[in-house]
């Protein structure tokens, strides 16, 4: 089949209009709810966000569809304390700023074992998620993050192939649309506070710096090997430091560490806001 073929379809009709009305729309601030509409007409997705990520700033958030009653669960957990753990966030942190990603391609190997996953991400009842990344601004990173639940269709490959053809495009639209909105967020994305400190700081008077490295390893999903590959030390190493963590934190497992963890998170974010 040729690209006239393609063009002269019904379905590429159909898809081109709707480009055109986001192209049309990308100026304003209608343009996320308009997009996620149009997102919807080729992938069966049940939760969007779109954040902004700027260094290690907390994410801003442009636009959910999260219901007032799953809010506190699905925003203000993530936006507060979570994030830090996500891979996407991670993902951007490494320096990943264009195209269509699965979490699995970009989560450490034991992602689904961690506390993060089970405590935050499997309480929204997601069992999968896609990433649309674009560079929007120099510093500037948006995510597109599509949700998917447990009786929600699987993503297939033509899924993946989909939204990894129109990246280009979306791209272009997202940075058309900070362009022309960052002002209505720009003062609120100065304002956040960088949260890298939390990792820098937890546990700080007791752990080495490498025994904090291996922490925030291990609570992002890391097994013991793959901590030990990022590290370029033996598998042996990492746990001889994670035993010491144990001994100087005073907890007994990974799930206490993480809890652990989260109340740093948030006392870090209390002293940032001045409360």
């Amino acid at each position: 089949m040729t690209p006239t073929d393609h063009l002269a379809s019904a379905a590429s009709l159909t898809w081109h209009h709707h480009l055109a009305c986001l192209f049309q729309a990308v100026t304003g601030s209608g343009f996320p709810l308009l997009l996620e509409q149009t997102l919807r007409e080729l992938v069966g997705f049940d939760t969007i966000l779109i954040n902004t990520y700027k260094g290690q700033r907390r994410p801003l958030l442009i636009h959910d569809n999260y219901p007032a009653t799953r809010r506190e669960q699905g925003i203000e957990r993530y936006l507060n304390q979570a994030f830090l753990l996500d891979p996407f966030f991670q993902a951007v942190h490494d320096g990943l700023e264009n195209g269509a990603h699965r979490l699995r391609e970009l989560a450490p190997d034991r992602f689904e074992n961690s506390d993060y996953y089970h405590h935050y991400y499997r309480a929204l009842g997601l069992t999968d998620e896609i990433g649309l990344f674009a560079r929007v601004d120099t510093d500037v990173v948006m995510v597109v993050s599509l949700g998917f639940r447990d009786d929600a269709p699987r993503i297939t490959r033509r899924d993946m192939l989909a939204l990894r053809h129109i990246s280009p495009v979306l791209e272009v639209l997202l940075g058309e649309y900070w362009k022309w909105q960052e002002h209505r967020f720009h003062q609120c994305l100065a304002e956040r506070e960088p949260v890298e400190e939390a990792f820098d700081s937890f546990g700080r008077e007791r752990l080495t710096a490498r025994e904090r490295d291996i922490v925030r390893l291990l609570l992002a999903g890391h097994s013991t090997k793959s901590a030990a590959r990022e590290l370029g030390i033996s598998d042996g190493t990492v746990k001889v430091h994670r035993k010491h963590v144990y001994q100087r934190l005073e907890v007994s497992s990974q799930s206490q560490l993480f809890r652990l963890f989260l109340d740093h998170v948030a006392l870090v974010s209390r002293q940032q806001a001045g409360q």
